[in-house]
């Protein structure tokens, strides 16, 4: 039981678990599932009583039973001790005011990861200003690699989303021509499909593959089929090179997805032993978002931020290339304005950095939550100042299949101008060796190089 004094008045707080949910800054999620504070006040005695609770006691007082959810067991079995050790005796409080220490440098943090739990980035996190989140996710440095490299410091990626409603090829073709003319791809190509028929995504992965191959682009392409279509496809020979799967942070949000550990693993191994890759050998793609554990009514009891971070222990065990909190995607009821978007969106950076992951983010909201493009535009602006490794190019910032409002070539580019921002190197050699970068290294297509006119059918 934990106690805050607050004028004439003492909060008092049962257990960890709800004095982490009362601690949280406010969202519509954590109000629809009965767990958010009560009054602003109680919120602020929850984030008192969080500051004094030692770091320790996350790993004695699991959230969620060690018995019954083999995330826990991952989170508990796989926690490094050691890289614990410079700052165990600490309390969250104390944790905070070393992460923001200007002697915490990139090393230090990248040492702390394996040592880090979820529940004590995300305690961590609710005592902290924006600024704060900001300060520590752009000190944090994860570098990946496949085709390229992404998460080196001072670049910026893009994954190219040319989603169609139906899948057709020549649709989505044209949406990757665009968005390759403006500098997108580097991150990866990704399309979400409109069915999870493997014959459709057979066709997709062979239209992608096909694109890349021919213009010779240094990236990687995945289609955000389920897992297990994904098995398929790889055993039936298809060109597989990132395997996608949506995670959650507990045992039954996972299995309402069709998944447990063990399929992941099938599928890490599976799409590892392809060897596909040029520059490195991450393979896994996975996305996330804040409210899904909730949305499955397996989150616990658990606060809906808390439980993001716990699906970042899922992702880590795995080294993936990219992690994708699709931030506004579920709507309003989890989120329900721009401002709790953009709280929860640099929350997940703070923590999924932290923990160690390259994290990247869908800076997005469905056209019946109360946010807006402006909200979009700022949230990006402090997303790239944070350092976050890649976000979304889609073109117009409007997915056409999915229904929701994005970020669009356009806007990828003026954050690298804005921000003095590079893509992956790889990617920047090959942008300029088609003749699309200016004599300042800036994106500025001047027209359609022979080898895209080539792959049009359009020769001169």
């Amino acid at each position: 039981m934990y106690r805050m004094p607050v004028g004439q008045e003492t909060h008092v707080f049962s257990d960890l678990t709800t004095l982490m949910a009362c601690a949280s800054p406010l969202r519509s999620g954590d109000v629809l599932a009965g767990l958010a504070a009560t009054s602003a006040e109680q919120r602020v005695a929850a984030q008192f009583a969080l500051a004094d609770v030692p770091l320790k006691d996350f790993l004695s007082h699991p959230l969620v039973p060690y018995e019954t959810d083999e995330v826990t067991r991952l989170i508990i079995d796989t926690h490094d001790s050691a890289a614990l050790a410079p700052v165990a005796h600490l309390t969250v409080g104390g944790l905070r005011d070393w992460l923001l220490a200007d002697s915490t440098d990139t090393a230090a943090l990248t040492a702390l990861a394996p040592g880090l739990t979820p529940e004590m980035v995300a305690a961590v996190s609710k005592l902290m200003r924006l600024q704060d989140l900001m300060i520590v996710a752009a000190k944090c440095s994860v570098v990946t690699r496949f085709r390229n490299t992404v998460g080196l410091p001072g670049r910026f990626s893009v994954r190219l989303q040319p989603n169609h409603p139906t899948d057709d090829l020549r649709g989505i073709a044209a949406s990757i021509l665009d968005g390759l003319l403006l500098g997108a791809g580097d991150a990866m190509i990704g399309i979400n499909p409109a069915t999870d028929s493997p014959g459709s995504a057979h066709a997709l992965l062979c239209l992608l593959d096909e694109v890349r191959s021919k213009l010779a682009i240094p990236t990687q392409s995945c289609v955000l089929a389920h897992v297990t279509t994904t098995l398929d496809l790889i055993a039936r020979g298809t060109p597989v090179d990132l395997v996608f799967q949506s995670i959650a942070g507990s045992e039954g949000a996972n299995r309402s997805f069709g998944i447990n550990l063990a399929l992941l693993q099938e599928a890490h191994d599976a799409a590892q032993s392809l060897g596909r890759g040029t520059v490195g050998s991450n393979v896994m793609y996975f996305e996330t978002g804040q409210g899904s554990a909730l949305s499955a009514g397996q989150h616990h009891g658990v606060d809906q931020q808390t439980m993001e971070a716990r699906a970042y222990a899922v992702a880590r065990h795995f080294k993936p290339f990219l992690v994708n909190t699709v931030v506004g995607f579920i709507g309003p009821e989890y989120l329900y304005d721009g401002k709790q978007i953009t709280r929860v969106a640099l929350e997940d950076q703070f923590c999924g950095k932290l923990l160690g992951l390259p994290m990247g983010c869908d800076v997005c909201y469905t056209n019946h939550a109360e946010a807006d493009q402006d909200d979009m535009d700022a949230l990006l602006a402090l997303l790239v100042a944070s350092g976050v490794n890649f976000v979304m190019g889609v073109p117009g910032a409007d997915d056409i299949m999915l229904g929701y409002q994005s970020t669009s070539f356009h806007d990828a580019l003026a954050m690298r101008d804005l921000l003095g921002k590079r893509c992956a190197p790889e990617f920047e050699q090959w942008l300029a060796a088609q003749g699309l970068v200016d004599g300042q290294g800036r994106v500025r297509p001047g027209g359609v190089p022979l080898p895209f006119r080539q792959l049009l059918g359009n020769n001169p």
